[in-house]
């Protein structure tokens, strides 16, 4: 009977709902708006070598909070009042988690990390409790997770409790641990690793998952450029940049969801080892373009503050690092979802080298428009490129 209870609490893969992303999950994701909002505000309020290497930790383990959950509602039905209560909770440690953000290496260091290792540690132990007696594959890979989750949440913990480098130094050991665990198929002594043929996901539902994120970093790019709009006096100049950040935002936003997005769930839903590739595309290569539409976020807002500024490298860095970390992250993504990394994104890239030499030389706002135009000549290239080969195939 207990067995029939905890049955209930996973989705019925094949049926109409079983890859349907539920309102609790939106609700969910609502959270991790506030999160990107606290990640772009801290890098372009500390804007350093170290300030981006401590944004680019916590970019790194927000966005590790947030696949892990989708991956075990990729199993478990949110709509199931256990599963809902859990996910609630998490909203609860999320909402703490990001509000920690701007003092995580200050006074907050231990309030960040007890949230996350609360979070991550408790929802790996709830699927272990879940999947018990049914699903036995799933039930040993959520145990090695589990390990795995707690070792890290040492350096977590210890990290909270020391300061300064001696805190960045453990919270790296720790993302180092939990990174490195899909990787090795999550090894534990006595209990072995998991194989891609153990996760067998839903294509259709990661891919959705992931695209909200997606429209999560886009909307705070959004946010970025409106409201900064808005509290500047009107000019030409900042009606040029202005438009030039939503512009760049709507590049990077077809540039994901009409050439990757659809053709990504597809690929995976008929794949053998769906795990695999999902691990590869989603888990990982998610991560540049996470960071590519952060950057780009705060490249905006340098564009808006220092739009004649010539020979700042570091704001450069922002406005061409941006754009090419998303590319690069889409470069991956693709590939591995079709098997051929697309020629455009590459040659997008190398355009933004070019950028790179004239960049100490030019105005801020004008290398902003520069490097939306490479978004934009991406996205010409990529369309033209597939409507070629669409015509070659229907001929054939």
């Amino acid at each position: 009977m207990a067995a029939t209870r905890q049955r209930n609490w996973l989705r019925v893969k094949g049926s109409p709902g079983g890859s349907r992303v539920s309102f609790l999950e939106l609700f969910f994701d609502l959270v991790f708006v506030f999160s990107i909002s606290q990640l772009s505000h801290a890098l372009a309020a500390h804007y350093t070598p170290l300030g981006a290497l401590e944004a680019g930790l916590m970019t790194f383990a927000v966005w590790w909070v947030w696949i892990f959950t989708a991956w075990v509602t990729n199993w478990l039905d949110p709509e199931k009042m256990p599963v809902r209560g859990m996910l609630v909770v998490l909203m609860l440690l999320g909402l703490v988690l990001s509000a920690s953000i701007p003092e995580a290496f200050g006074d907050k260091g231990l309030l960040f990390a007890g949230a996350y290792v609360l979070m991550q540690v408790g929802r790996s132990l709830f699927a272990v409790f879940a999947m018990k007696g049914v699903s036995a594959s799933n039930y040993r890979n959520f145990i090695r997770i589990s390990v795995w989750l707690g070792v890290a949440g040492v350096f977590w913990i210890a990290g909270g409790l020391l300061e300064h480098e001696a805190r960045l130094v453990a919270w790296l050991i720790a993302l180092a641990i939990e990174y490195a665990g899909p990787a090795s198929g999550f090894f534990v002594p006595g209990l072995g690793k998991s194989t891609t043929a153990d996760w067998d996901v839903s294509g259709a539902h990661m891919a959705e998952r992931s695209a909200l994120f997606v429209i999560i970093c886009l909307g705070e790019a959004i946010l970025v450029a409106g409201r900064t709009f808005s509290e500047l006096p009107f000019s030409t100049l900042t009606a040029v940049v202005f438009l030039t950040g939503f512009v760049a935002t709507v590049g990077m936003w077809w540039l994901y969801f009409r050439f990757g997005h659809e053709r990504a769930a597809h690929r995976i839903e008929h794949d053998e080892t769906p795990g695999s590739i999902a691990r590869q595309a989603f888990t990982y290569a998610h991560i540049p373009i996470l960071a590519g539409i952060i950057v780009h976020a705060v490249s905006v807002e340098f564009m808006f503050s220092h739009p004649h500024e010539v020979g700042d490298l570091g704001i450069v860095a922002s406005v061409l690092g941006g754009v090419g970390l998303f590319l690069a992250g889409n470069l991956w993504f693709k590939g591995a979802t079709s098997g051929r990394p697309p020629l455009s994104h590459i040659g997008g890239l190398v355009l933004l080298i070019l950028l790179a030499f004239v960049a100490p030389f030019t105005e801020i706002y004008v290398m902003g428009m520069l490097s939306t135009a490479v978004l934009l000549i991406v996205a010409a290239w990529e369309y033209r490129s597939l409507s070629g080969q669409a015509v070659a195939h229907t001929l054939h």
